[in-house]
């Protein structure tokens, strides 16, 4: 996870997360990995998913974005990334109803996770997602 700089925040996110098919392999099928970090007194404004190469040897790749260890859901729940044609933002339980405000809102640190799910995941040649989060923060001015 990079968080990113002034300049590279104002357009849009402040943290992005990058992962190769190498990366999804490590993590596994039905594994998950922290991907960012909400800093006490800070909530989630959006989470969005692209791939930016197209994945091959996978069979139905899902991915979960949330803060649940059991089902990290509330950011983006159950994409089918290989079904994807353009980004996806903000399906998870959290954001209903086309909400603009955020949500996560928390009052310690708490963890991004991503999580996947393909049992051909192992097989996978070819492949890269990148998720964008835009991570408020009023524990700054604390």
């Amino acid at each position: 996870m990079a968080e990113l700089s002034n300049n590279e925040a104002g357009r849009g996110f402040t943290h992005v997360y990058t992962a190769t098919y190498e990366d999804l392999q490590t993590i596994g099928n039905g594994g998950q990995a922290t991907i960012a970090t909400i800093p006490a007194g800070g909530a989630i404004e959006c989470v969005g998913v692209y791939e930016s190469e197209a994945f091959a040897g996978t069979t139905s790749l899902v991915i979960d974005v949330g803060t649940s260890s059991g089902d990290p859901d509330e950011f983006i729940d159950a994409l089918d990334v290989d079904a994807m044609t353009a980004p996806v933002f903000n399906t998870g339980d959290a954001f209903t109803g086309n909400q603009s405000q955020p949500v996560g809102g928390t009052s310690s640190a708490t963890s991004v996770l991503l999580e996947v799910t393909d049992a051909a995941i192992a097989s996978a040649t070819a492949g890269k997602i990148v998720i964008g989060l835009r991570i408020v923060d009023l524990g700054q001015f604390a």
